[in-house]
């Protein structure tokens, strides 16, 4: 799944996020508005990652969004 279809739909994956992402409150994640850099840096500033450490887990999280998808796309 690309970062365009969990931007678009950012409403149905900002709770998954906020389970991967626990410290960052509901507002946090919500008003990243699902943009990755906003994300990444929230992300960052809360757990006090490195940019790479960040955008590893991001991509790791965007990975298993893909997952929970596949099942669905397959009924």
């Amino acid at each position: 799944m690309n970062w365009s279809t969990i931007e678009s739909g950012w409403n149905e994956f900002k709770s998954s996020a906020r389970q991967q992402w626990s410290k960052l409150s509901h507002e946090q994640i919500a008003s990243t508005m699902g943009k990755r850099e906003q994300l990444s840096a929230k992300v960052q500033e809360a757990y006090a990652l490195s940019k790479e450490e960040t955008d590893s887990q991001i991509s790791d999280w965007q990975s298993r969004q893909t997952e929970k998808q596949a099942p669905a796309a397959n009924s």
